[in-house]
């Protein structure tokens, strides 16, 4: 009678044991579920959060973005060569500085590439509200800026940029955001003769 009662008994620990085994097999099962779904939902709004392409971008490839922190646009048009030479002066001081270059090859066949660069003059960076869009161009626009266009045509010269500027994130190292700019300019050796670039795409700057 006893041994009955004792088989009886380990049975109802076993039996227990293994209910606990379960339970604790399909909690830890479900605990990583969760994390597993948490980790990918977190990644895919950090991955959506600094995706700021829009349709009907245009379709430069950035070959270039510059930032620095104590530094002025230095802009300097040569008369002579018929070209704008335009760089980050970090000599005398100032604020955040944002050099960018963009290269486009609109059709397959050659003479119609060129490359646009844009150069912001941000101030205090940390000042900055992501995801907000801010004027840019000559003042009142909150953010001055500056281009350029190298091409195979008739020498240019840079007018005004205007448009916006977005920041999507700002670490230690690296700006990400948005940049939706007209830049216009003006034939050297014609004044009459006026010529507009669109760019609307994405722009990263590293240290």
């Amino acid at each position: 009678m006893t041994k009955r009662r004792e088989k009886a008994a380990s049975g109802s620990a076993q039996e227990l044991a293994s209910q606990l085994a379960v339970a604790t097999g399909t909690r830890l099962f479900s605990t990583s579920l969760f994390h597993a779904f948490f980790s990918r939902l977190l990644f895919t709004l950090l991955v959506v959060s600094c995706d700021v392409s829009r349709p009907g971008d245009t379709l430069g490839v950035q070959s270039y973005g510059r930032w620095e922190w104590h530094g002025r646009l230095a802009v300097e048009p040569d008369l002579r060569l018929t070209l704008v030479r335009m760089w980050i002066d970090t000599t005398r001081g100032g604020g955040d500085v944002v050099l960018a270059r963009y290269d486009f090859n609109p059709s397959p066949g050659s003479g119609d590439e060129y490359s646009l660069t844009i150069g912001l003059e941000l101030g205090r960076v940390r000042d900055l509200k992501t995801n907000t869009p801010y004027p840019i161009g000559p003042p009142p626009a909150r953010i001055p800026a500056f281009g350029a266009v190298a091409c195979l045509c008739r020498p240019l010269k840079p007018d005004s940029v205007r448009g916006a500027l977005l920041l999507a994130t700002r670490g230690q190292r690296q700006l990400t955001g948005r940049v939706d700019a007209t830049l216009y300019f003006t034939e050297w050796n014609d004044s009459s003769r006026h010529v507009i670039y669109s760019l609307h795409q994405r722009i990263d700057a590293v240290k």
